[in-house]
């Protein structure tokens, strides 16, 4: 079993997003990650779900994805080329003197931003794929990270293809 990153593109209307995730609560399918925001259409909204399941349970769920009333069009991303990327900010424990130059020593390796140093504490934004985000975060461990919050993959298809309506 592999993850899949789906890109489901839907109607932008209340009580979507609940129907989506429900289908995979149903079939018992746990989301690893989920981002959903509007798209190049104002009137829909794309959501990319990264799950985990062998490629027959996985085209299940997509079929049961295109039987839903607001959805549009689902595409599963995994063998194709893409960009993916995530969105992560975390602070970390950063005493003035050593730790807090260490810090920033790593930051710049990972091209993080800190975006807001306190007294006792520093917050760091970083983009990258989820190897990135992983690495970072195991890194900073040894300086005690207080808070941590990750958006989710998204991820596009890389040249000419498109997940597009076909309005």
């Amino acid at each position: 079993m592999k993850p899949h990153t789906l890109s489901v593109l839907v109607e932008n209307r209340p009580g979507v997003l609940s129907r989506v995730t429900g289908l995979f609560s149903r079939r018992g399918f746990n989301i690893e990650s989920l981002a959903v925001g509007t798209c190049e259409e104002p009137d829909m909204s794309r959501i990319t779900i990264v799950v985990i399941g062998d490629d027959a349970k996985i085209e299940q769920v997509m079929k049961q994805l295109h039987k839903l009333i607001d959805v549009i069009k689902v595409s599963d991303l995994t063998e194709n080329e893409r960009v993916e990327r995530e969105l992560a900010l975390i602070k970390v424990n950063a005493e003035p003197g050593t730790s807090r130059a260490e810090i920033m020593q790593i930051a710049s390796i990972f091209r993080a931003q800190i975006i807001d140093v306190g007294s006792k504490s520093v917050i760091l934004q970083v983009i990258g794929d989820t190897q990135k985000i992983d690495a970072l975060e195991k890194l900073l461990r040894q300086y005690g990270v207080k808070e941590l919050v990750r958006t989710g993959r998204i991820g596009i298809l890389r040249g000419t293809k498109m997940v597009k309506s076909e309005k």
